[in-house]
């Protein structure tokens, strides 16, 4: 197992800037209120060569007494899950009472925890550690994780002499990364807690629960798979808060980084608009894709085939996606998942050889030729792969410009069909040898401009030539 270090403390103490820190990157939301991070998330950092996890953890917000222990619960499962818990405290607030009670708890679980003053940019560093003597926490560092000062010294004192860090290393292996996408409430933290067999993200009857995108690594049957438990899409009109408009580019980034998407839809609302406007990102992004219709077990039979009947009309433009109908919540038909995960990712990565796809090519242009542009046939040569996930298969011929969109269609399906890459998008791409005689013609057509004087003197040069001409061949 690689090194876990849990990030823990008080809403609003920084951190998620510290997380980004070890991280070096931007995958923590941060923003300047409490109660932002409510669900575990997950990070890798790396320290003289060797890597480590980082745990970012929601602390006590407020908001709601149910919301708040759940949180709770959450970063015990965090500390739990650590071998470093780095309890971060706020040096311009003094010691809280909120503090002392994090810091009994941790206690508890007997843990290795370094106390971590945060924000000390602007005041006396002696005089804010002094303040939080009374936790008896003996290892303590005084940072500024916003301007990045002393977190360098701090990774470098935990890890220095930890002799079970190489014990702890492993190979980082992301394995298939899976995004879980669709609207607010659709049941996508509950599908994670099931596919996970444990309540792993904050799960509660009321959208917008989880507002980042929270990566969760996992093994089943010897595959590893990172699950991205994303928040749920609102209309544009809706999402007021600036917490929220991150929250949907996070989501949008979290299809972007997932090799295959499960894109959930309530079965009780149907297919909204949401839901294809977020189906025209995933194919646009070239991801692949499974639907998932969440909450089946609810419906009657005259329900279930009215729904039947809208997803068949509305995602007409996505035939080449399966279709599943689960209950989350009970876990009916969620094992399906996998193999449709598994068919998926392998549809969209893999090897493609040149000859098998001009086979294929040929077959298509004999069954059905292509139209006659100007008295000439367009010709398709030869295929070759071009790109995977989403697969690319560039197509070679001869006024490629001019082919028909419904014979692009029709190539597109037959290609999907005979490779059998169900579960992904293909694109295909277009090449023209060219023309080498294209510039000369072109230069043949530029007429010079030339005055009447010189068109004069022109033809009384040649009326002259032809006279010595036709006299020296009567002598």
């Amino acid at each position: 197992m690689l090194p876990v270090i849990a990030l823990v403390g008080r809403p609003n103490v920084g951190k998620s800037t510290l997380f980004n820190v070890l991280t070096k990157t931007r995958d923590a939301l941060v923003a300047d209120f409490p109660g932002l991070t409510r669900d575990r998330k997950y990070g890798h950092g790396q320290y003289e060569g060797h890597n480590f996890i980082v745990i970012d953890t929601g602390g006590l917000s407020g908001e709601s007494e149910e919301l708040d222990e759940r949180m709770a619960q959450q970063t015990l499962l965090a500390i739990d899950e650590a071998n470093l818990v780095l309890f971060l405290v706020d040096a311009r607030d003094g010691l809280t009472s909120a503090d002392e009670t994090i810091a009994r708890q941790i206690r508890k679980m007997g843990k290795t925890v370094h106390l971590v003053i945060n924000k000390i940019d602007g005041l006396d560093a002696a005089q804010a550690e002094a303040d939080f003597f009374a936790l008896g926490i003996q290892d303590h560092y005084s940072i500024s994780a916003a301007h990045n000062r002393g977190t360098q010294q701090l990774i470098h004192h935990l890890f220095k002499g930890w002799d079970n860090w190489d014990a702890l290393q492993e190979d980082v292996s992301k394995g298939i990364k899976v995004a879980l996408v669709g609207k607010p409430n659709v049941g996508k933290s509950t599908l994670v807690n099931r596919m996970l067999g444990e309540e792993r993200v904050v799960v509660m009857d009321m959208p917008g629960t989880t507002r980042d995108s929270i990566y969760i690594p996992f093994e089943r049957n010897g595959q590893e798979y990172t699950l991205i438990d994303t928040a749920g899409v609102r209309r544009r009109k809706k999402v007021k808060e600036t917490v929220e408009k991150f929250s949907v580019i996070k989501t949008l980034q979290a299809i972007d980084h997932a090799n295959v998407v499960l894109l959930l839809i309530d079965a009780h609302e149907g297919v909204s608009d949401q839901d294809l406007q977020l189906l025209g990102y995933v194919v646009d992004a070239g991801r692949a894709l499974v639907i998932v219709v969440n909450k089946w077990d609810g419906l009657d039979d005259y329900e279930k085939q009215a729904i039947r009947e809208t997803l068949e009309r509305r995602l007409v433009f996505i035939q080449f996606a399966e279709i599943y109908f689960i209950s989350a919540l009970h876990g009916s038909n969620v094992g399906l998942l996998y193999k449709a995960i598994g068919k998926a990712y392998d549809a969209a990565t893999r090897k493609l050889s040149t000859p098998e796809l001009t086979r294929v090519l040929e077959k298509a242009t004999q069954a059905h030729q292509l139209p006659l542009v100007h008295g000439r046939r367009i010709k398709l040569r030869y295929a070759h792969q071009g790109g995977q996930n989403p697969p690319v298969i560039v197509i070679h011929g001869n006024q490629v410009e001019l082919i028909p969109a419904a014979y692009k269609r029709y190539l597109m399906k037959l290609f999907t069909d005979a490779l059998k890459l169900k579960g992904t998008p293909l694109r295909l791409e277009f090449k023209s040898g060219g023309n080498p005689f294209a510039g000369r013609r072109a230069a043949d057509r530029i007429k010079p401009v030339v005055s009447r004087q010189q068109r004069a003197a022109g033809k009384k040069h040649r009326e002259k030539t032809d006279n010595r001409r036709r006299k020296k061949r009567d002598r």
